[in-house]
């Protein structure tokens, strides 16, 4: 039986931070307490540094099936755990889309053979597949997914029957990417009109605007009130659309709640100017206010979570034109370094940290024995030195696609160990094991 002893480790757990020892057997936490004198396969010495909680990463696109020259299961898992997010969810829109419950199989058997962090995929809808989500079962697949604005994959759902049918029906949460396609598209063409094929990035939050979003997310929460329908709205990005959630209701009471991505608390419509294209995201990154507000929020507990939305795409389509280059980026390598980051610059606490991105991903989605460092959970935990810089590179990501929109960044604080289900996945650089992450599951 593996058992591993951390010893003297300050725990971030549960709104505190205490100095203890945790030993780890047979995947499990099995004791919490200030001081183990227990024999262990492996003992690791964390004084001075910060156990936390896995990251739970509620969205991410890794890219397989169909899209694999920009990124795979293995590859982006891998740059994840390196990151500190020990289990994440995917995004159903790759190629074929994963509209039906063979497809979502198929991804299944893929992140059993090859993911190193713990996997769960979502189901995705469209117009024309309401049997086949109905189907989804709800405590082995983490919900259902929605565009209702369009992006990457063209599964945008417009047909107000079936949205309404999806509402009124899902047997589970259902997640939703909130831009008014009517609006944006209002916009490119007005955009188009003046500027012709010569429109630049700096634009993006002008045609996929504020408005667009706020459209979409009242319509999506005006829906979900109406058929009592369990929503969780994704990368909140307007500092408007915030107010229309509730900071009142305890988490694991809450029908409606939101999520915050790592980009849109980073960068703001000021970064276009340095970064172009490597920032072009959908939601488009918006103005510091926005920023000021979705952190605020975050803070305020209107928003409950923070994650990624990774989504890799390679230098070459990231080099054309505006126009051509696609939405999204990289993130999960470094979402918890510039966590920590915003921690130095005191805009954040450790606790709030571990409470966004582990407890209340796992309250949220209702997943079973993670998030918390508690015994009897799985020992999903992140070491974390707060003071060794580094600085990141296209030399040092993990990324199959090969870039970051970080390069240039120094982080003061760095993952040293990744532990996923119990087994040391990472430690200071190296892979430790090639053990594959568990499939999440949900207490529903």
């Amino acid at each position: 039986m593996n058992t591993i002893l951390i010893k003297a480790a300050s725990i971030v757990n549960e709104g505190r931070i205490v100095v203890a020892d945790v030993l780890i057997k047979a995947g499990f936490i099995e004791k919490i307490a200030p001081n183990i004198d227990e024999p262990a396969d492996q003992e690791i010495n964390a004084e001075g540094l910060h156990l936390f909680p896995g990251m739970i990463d509620d969205q991410v696109h890794f890219r397989e099936p169909g899209l694999t020259d920009k990124a795979d299961i293995f590859s982006e898992s891998m740059a994840a755990v390196a990151g500190g997010i020990t289990s994440f969810m995917e995004m159903p829109n790759t190629i074929p889309n994963t509209l039906t419950q063979e497809l979502l199989a198929d991804k299944y058997q893929i992140a059993a053979e090859m993911s190193l962090a713990n996997y769960s995929f979502f189901m995705g809808a469209s117009n024309t597949n309401i049997e086949e989500v109905l189907k989804t079962d709800p405590k082995n697949v983490c919900g259902i997914k929605v565009f209702m604005g369009s992006s990457t994959g063209n599964m945008l759902v417009d047909n107000e029957t079936v949205l309404e049918n999806i509402f009124k029906e899902a047997p589970m949460l259902v997640a939703t990417h909130c831009e008014d396609e009517a609006t944006i598209r209002a916009n490119m063409a007005l955009y188009k009109e003046k500027y012709g094929e010569n429109i630049t990035i700096d634009m993006h939050p002008l045609i996929r605007s504020a408005e667009a979003c706020y459209i979409s997310s009242s319509m999506a929460i005006e829906l979900a009130k109406k058929h009592g329908t369990r929503l969780h709205i994704l990368h909140i990005s307007t500092g408007r659309e915030v107010a229309l959630f509730d900071n009142i209701t305890p988490l694991k009471d809450k029908k409606i709640t939101a999520e915050a991505c790592i980009h849109h608390l980073w960068f703001d419509d000021k970064d276009y100017a340095t970064k172009g294209n490597w920032i072009k995201w959908n939601p488009a990154v918006k103005t510091a206010e926005d920023k000021d507000a979705i952190l605020k929020g975050v803070l305020d507990n209107y928003i409950d979570v923070i994650a990624t939305d990774h989504a890799p795409h390679t230098i070459p389509e990231k080099e054309q034109s505006y126009l051509k280059a696609p939405s999204g980026g990289p993130l999960v390598q470094h979402a918890l370094p510039a966590l920590f980051e915003m921690y130095h610059q005191k805009k954040i606490t450790l606790e709030k940290i571990a409470e966004k991105t582990a407890h209340n991903v796992a309250t949220c989605f209702n997943i079973d024995k993670r998030g918390f460092i508690r015994e009897g959970y799985w020992a999903d935990l992140v070491l974390v030195n707060l003071n060794d810089p580094f600085k990141v590179t296209r030399q040092n990501v993990l990324y199959k696609c090969g870039w970051s929109p970080f390069e240039g960044q120094t982080f003061q604080a760095e993952v040293t160990h990744t532990f996923v289900s119990g087994n040391l996945a990472y430690q200071k650089g190296r892979f430790m094991t090639r053990e594959n992450g568990k499939r999440l599951t949900f207490n529903r």
